[in-house]
C-alpha cells in the first residue's frame, strides 16, 4: 500500500470510516427469465384492455356520441354528486383522520378498521348496508323521514351518500398517514403559547397537511366518479336524478355498444387526468 493510499484510508477513518461504493438495485443484469416472462404477462394484462378501448373506440362518430343530451345529463350530474361527495368527506372526514392520528383511545384499531372497510366491501353490499340504514324503513332512515320528511333513496341525494360512503375511506387513509408523517410538536409549541387545540389545527396543522388533504380529495373525488354498485343499489338508475356516468356506460352496454365505449373513454380519460396531478406523490420514488 503507498503512502498516498494510507493516507486517503486515514483521512476516510478520520471522517466517519471508509467510504462505500453505491451500489445500484439493478446490479447492471438482467432480470432472470422466471420472474420477467410473469411480470410482463402481468403487465399485458392490465394494459391490453385499455388499448382494446382505444382501439375499438368509435372515432369517426365520437362527437355526436358524446353531445347527446342523455351524455351531458350524466356527465354533469356525476361531476356535481361527485363534488358534493368529495365536499362531505372533507368536512367529516379529515377530523375523523385527525381522531386516528392524534387521539389515544379504546379501540382505535377497531375503529380504524371499521373506516377502511369500505374499501374492501363489495359495492353492492354498501347499498344494501345505506338501504337498511338510511332507507325509508331504516333504523335511521324512518325518524329522517317522520321528523324531518327527509327520504334519501332513489334520489340525487341519495347518490350523494352512496358516492361519499366509498370515497371517504380514501380521504380519511390519505390524511391520517400525513398527519402521522407530520411533527406533532409544532401544535403542543402552539398550544403552550395559548392557542386552544382547534386555533393549533387551524391555524398550524391543516397548513402542513394541506397536500396530504389535497391528494385525498382527488382520490376520494376519483372513486366517487367512478362508484357504480353502491349508487345502482341506494338510488337506482333514473336520468336526470340518479343515472351518472358509470350507471350510463351500463345502461349503454346494452343497447349500443359503441356509446358504452364512448363514455368510457370519458371515465378513462379522468382517470389519466388524476394520476397525472398524483403523480409527484404517487408516481415517483425518492
Amino acid at each position: 500500500m503507498t503512502s498516498t493510499t494510507k493516507s486517503d484510508a486515514a483521512t476516510g477513518t478520520l471522517r466517519g470510516g471508509p467510504r462505500r461504493r453505491r451500489v445500484g438495485t439493478g446490479g447492471g443484469r438482467g432480470a432472470p427469465l422466471p420472474l420477467l416472462v410473469p411480470a410482463l404477462i402481468g403487465l399485458a394484462f392490465l394494459i391490453v384492455p385499455l388499448i382494446a378501448l382505444l382501439v375499438r373506440a368509435p372515432w369517426r362518430s365520437m362527437p355526436e356520441q358524446l353531445t347527446s343530451a342523455e351524455v351531458w345529463q350524466a356527465l354533469r350530474l356525476s361531476l356535481i354528486c361527485a363534488t358534493a361527495a368529495t365536499a362531505v368527506s372533507l368536512v367529516i372526514g379529515v377530523p375523523l383522520a385527525w381522531l386516528l392520528a392524534r387521539v389515544e383511545f379504546r379501540g382505535r384499531g377497531l375503529v380504524r378498521a371499521l373506516v377502511t372497510l369500505p374499501l374492501v366491501l363489495p359495492p353492492v353490499v354498501g347499498g344494501v348496508a345505506l338501504l337498511t340504514s338510511l332507507g325509508r324503513n331504516g333504523i335511521v332512515g324512518q325518524w329522517l323521514d317522520s321528523w324531518f320528511g327527509i327520504t334519501l333513496p332513489f334520489t340525487t341525494a341519495g347518490v350523494v351518500v352512496a358516492e361519499a360512503f366509498v370515497a371517504m375511506p380514501f380521504l380519511v387513509i390519505s390524511v391520517e398517514g400525513t398527519l402521522r408523517a407530520a411533527d406533532p410538536r409544532y401544535e403542543e409549541a402552539a398550544t403552550t403559547l395559548g392557542a386552544s387545540r382547534f386555533t393549533a389545527f387551524r391555524r398550524v396543522t391543516l397548513p402542513l397537511i394541506a397536500p396530504g388533504i389535497a391528494a385525498g380529495a382527488v382520490l376520494a373525488w376519483a372513486r366517487a366518479l367512478g362508484e357504480f354498485g353502491a349508487t345502482i343499489t341506494f338510488a337506482g338508475n333514473f336520468p336526470g336524478r340518479t343515472q351518472t356516468m358509470p350507471l350510463a356506460v351500463y345502461l349503454a352496454l346494452q343497447s349500443d355498444p359503441e356509446a358504452a365505449i364512448a363514455l368510457s373513454l370519458v371515465l378513462l380519460a379522468v382517470s389519466v387526468a388524476v394520476l397525472a396531478g398524483l403523480r409527484d406523490r404517487w408516481m415517483t420514488a425518492g
